[in-house]
């Protein structure tokens, strides 16, 4: 796995009057665990689009170990978009550019405990484990980067937090470079090893700062807590961005 610079000069919309993104400058180190905190709107999903290589009108650069070329992606929308007339190992394995022996699937599904679920279809499962299939989708195709637009949102707390724990256990088992899109700071806090924050339109990086606690401290919310607070003390313009 090589490290990727992202370099995005100009992302502005046709009928737009400014741009969403100017002067973008993001590094991500191999196997990093990044998440980009900031404001509704502020164009965190058009970067994420242009990473993927969905969006090709912007003036810029994505390298990969220093050629330009786009990163193979995994990719977790905040909509897990999984087909309704397949069932759960079939949405997974339709993801694979190439076949994948079982047991690397079943070693997904067990980490995610979805193994009991993996004949089931998309209407017989709740919001919490549609989003956990669309995690092991993206991590199934092995991707140099993988991409995760909100990825929780809309689920009650104790289900999202279930879900991070599984998520994290997963990314430790099979590391991965992640980019992790939140508004939620104490969610950001629980999973970085670092926090991007970006300002409001035209978005840029204003801001970058690594996260202290353990990883066997990350279930800790009064750390969590701990550590929100003092990051709203010492850096008040993180303020308005959340």
């Amino acid at each position: 796995m090589t490290d990727i610079q992202i370099n995005i000069n100009n992302k502005t919309y046709p009928t737009a009057t400014k741009p969403s993104i100017a002067n973008l400058e993001l590094s991500l180190n191999s196997n990093e665990f990044i998440c980009l905190v900031g404001p509704s709107g502020c164009g965190k999903t058009t970067l994420l689009n242009i990473i993927a290589g969905l969006d090709n009108d912007y003036d810029g650069e994505i390298l990969v170990g220093r050629r330009h070329t786009h990163p193979k992606i995994g990719y977790v929308f905040q909509n897990p978009r999984l087909l309704p007339w397949r069932t759960v190992r079939e949405n997974i394995e339709l993801a694979l550019d190439r076949p994948q022996p079982p047991e690397v699937i079943d070693a997904l599904l067990g980490a995610m405990q979805l193994t009991q679920a993996q004949q089931v279809y998309p209407e017989r499962l709740s919001l919490g484990m549609s989003r956990r299939v669309a995690i092991i989708r993206a991590f199934a195709v092995d991707p140099d980067v993988l991409l995760m637009d909100e990825p929780f949102v809309s689920l009650d707390a104790p289900t999202a937090r279930h879900v991070r724990e599984l998520l994290l256990k997963l990314w430790q088992q099979r590391p991965h470079t992640v980019l992790f899109v939140t508004h939620d700071l104490r969610e950001a806090v629980a999973l970085a090893d670092r926090l991007v924050f970006l300002s409001a339109t035209p978005m840029r990086a204003i801001s970058e700062i690594i996260v202290p606690i353990p990883r066997n401290e990350r279930n800790n919310e009064l750390a969590i807590e701990a550590f929100r607070q003092q990051l709203l003390q010492h850096h008040p313009e993180i303020k308005q961005l959340l």
